[in-house]
């Protein structure tokens, strides 16, 4: 089976990359990196697809939490995203484009107005705690807006590509996986309080896991 292996940044995938040349050489797997945010990460899968329809394809990257019960480098698995910020501050409380009634909530791909990962053999398969995220053009730091998010999604993660993977490969019909490393919290703008490095290392540890146990 062929799988692609996406992220935002070479950075993420640095361990991958760099000592697991073996792996990546033995098994089929192609590397797409696609750049920061919905836009990139939208334009690029989809060309990718245009060109080659993969078994699988595998979203790794680091996101910001929700829920400081979650220790940060923590590695989890996505079920669903929604785009949080495609939305408006109205009556003191956030309306999503199905709130108001702009696009249906069971318009496809949309179930309920979520992106729901329907392959939940490969989520199993990741033997990571399975969560919500959502995504986001802007990174969430004003405290208000952080609830404005936990009161219409309950989401755990936030992440600024994850939809962009769901949205496209349901569209393309391409089964799909999102995991994800804790980098910092949300709304913590202090990078010295960031894990970056073990955030990486783990979300490495269990992305190599997870291939080793597909090929």
């Amino acid at each position: 089976m062929n799988i692609l292996v996406c992220a935002a940044t070479n950075k993420e995938l640095t361990p991958l990359l760099q000592h697991q040349q073996r792996l990546l050489q033995t098994a089929d797997i192609d590397i797409l990196i696609t750049g920061i945010g919905l836009t990139a990460t939208t334009y690029h899968l989809t060309r990718y697809l245009s060109m080659k329809k993969p078994g699988l394809v595998i979203q790794a990257g680091v996101g910001g939490c929700f829920d400081k019960k979650i220790q940060l480098g923590s590695v989890l698995a996505i079920s669903q995203e929604t785009i949080a910020d495609e939305s408006v501050i109205e009556l003191k409380s956030l309306k999503s484009l199905f709130d108001l009634k702009l696009v249906p909530q069971n318009q496809f791909p949309y179930k309920k107005g979520w992106l729901v990962n329907p392959h939940k053999d490969y989520l199993k398969k990741t033997k990571l705690k399975i969560v919500r995220g959502i995504s986001v053009n802007e990174i969430t730091t004003a405290k208000q807006k952080v609830e404005f998010y936990k009161n219409a999604f309950s989401p755990v993660v936030e992440s600024m590509e994850g939809a962009a993977l769901h949205y496209t490969c349901l569209m393309e019909n391409v089964p799909f996986v999102q995991i994800r490393s804790v980098s910092n919290y949300i709304a913590e703008r202090n990078k010295q309080k960031w894990n970056m490095q073990d955030s990486i290392i783990n979300l490495n540890n269990e992305l190599i896991k997870l291939l080793s146990s597909l090929v």
